[in-house]
C-alpha cells in the first residue's frame, strides 16, 4: 500500500492522473497483479476517507450510452445522439463534464450491452426521445458517478431494466445505493431515485412471455439471494425490491431480459419499456 500511496501523492503534486492499470505498470514486479492495487486504492480511500477519484485515480469507462444528449467531456463537444448503433463511450471522469443539454424524457439503465445494443437497432431512443446507458454488467465507477451527475443535471425519472434474478438485482442495487466494497464513497456514486422497471417474473403472465423462458435458480443464485435478504437497506429502503427477491427464492425461478423478445424481436422496444413507463409499472 505504502508503494500506491506514494504514487499517488506524486499523481497529485502534479496535478496528473492515471488508471489504476497505469499504476500496476510502474513496478509489475512489486504488485503482481492488479488486484493488489484495486485492494491498496480502497483501503487508502477508505483510510482517508475520501473519493477515489480525489486520489486522480480513474477507471478506464467500460459503460456506454446514447441518445438525446450533449455535454462537454473537458475540451470536447460530445453529442450521443448521433452514436446510434454503438453507444458513446461513458466520460471515465465526470469531473471534467460540463455543459449538460438533453430534451429526453427519462432515462434507462440496462445491465446488459446486449439489450443496449437491441435497443440501438431498434432506434429506440429516437422514437422515444429518451437516453439509455449501460455499465455492461456491474457498474464501474466511472459510469455510476456520470449516472448521478446526469440525474442531478436533468433532474429526469430514472428507470432500471435488469434480469430477474439476484444478480440483476444486486447491479441495480449498485447503482441505487453504491457497492458494498465501496461503501464510503457511496454518497458520491449513488442515484436513489433509480426505479425498477423491470423485468420481474409476472411479466411472464403480463406480456405473454412463454413459461419455457422460466430458468431455474443454481445454488449459486440461492446463495447470492439469501446474502442480499441480510442487507438492512433492502429491508427498509426497498421493500418491494425484497419482495420480488423473495418470490424468486419462492418459485425457484428467474427470468432474463432477452426473453422479452421471445415473441418478437422488438418487443422490448415496440411494446415493453413504453407500455411499463406509460403504466407507471415500475417499483420503487
Amino acid at each position: 500500500m505504502l508503494r500506491v500511496l506514494q504514487i499517488v501523492q506524486s499523481l497529485l503534486q502534479q496535478g496528473k492522473h492515471a488508471s489504476k492499470r497505469d499504476l500496476y505498470y510502474t513496478d509489475p514486479g512489486l504488485f503482481k497483479d492488479q488486484a493488489t492495487v484495486n485492494q491498496a486504492l480502497t483501503d487508502i480511500s477508505v483510510r482517508l476517507k475520501c473519493t477515489r477519484s480525489s486520489l486522480h485515480v480513474v477507471s478506464v469507462g467500460k459503460g456506454l450510452i446514447m441518445g438525446s444528449l450533449r455535454f462537454k467531456d473537458a475540451d470536447r463537444t460530445i453529442d450521443c445522439s448521433v452514436c446510434k448503433s454503438r453507444g458513446y463511450p461513458i466520460p471515465t471522469d465526470a469531473k471534467m463534464v460540463t455543459d449538460i443539454r438533453s430534451c429526453a424524457e427519462y432515462i434507462i439503465v440496462v445491465e446488459k450491452e446486449t439489450v443496449f445494443q437491441r435497443l440501438a437497432n431498434d432506434g429506440f431512443c429516437r422514437k422515444n426521445n429518451c437516453i439509455v446507458l449501460t455499465g455492461r454488467g456491474y457498474p464501474d465507477v466511472a459510469t455510476r458517478s456520470f449516472l448521478r451527475l446526469l440525474a442531478a443535471e436533468t433532474n429526469l425519472p430514472v428507470y432500471g431494466l435488469v434480469d430477474a434474478d439476484p444478480y440483476g438485482l444486486d447491479i441495480l442495487a449498485t447503482y441505487r445505493f453504491g457497492s458494498l466494497t465501496m461503501a464510503y464513497d457511496a454518497e458520491a456514486l449513488a442515484t436513489p431515485s433509480i426505479r425498477w422497471l423491470g423485468v420481474f417474473l409476472s411479466d411472464c403472465q403480463t406480456h405473454n412471455v412463454p413459461d419455457r423462458c422460466l430458468l431455474p435458480l443454481t445454488n449459486d443464485d440461492r446463495r447470492k439471494a439469501e446474502a442480499m435478504l441480510n442487507r438492512d437497506y433492502l429491508e427498509h429502503l426497498a421493500f418491494s425490491w425484497n419482495q420480488q427477491l423473495r418470490l424468486m427464492l419462492e418459485k425457484g425461478v428467474k427470468l432474463e431480459l432477452e426473453a422479452l423478445s421471445a415473441s418478437k424481436f422488438s418487443a422490448l422496444a415496440d411494446d415493453y419499456i413504453p407500455h411499463k413507463i406509460k403504466a407507471a409499472a415500475y417499483l420503487c
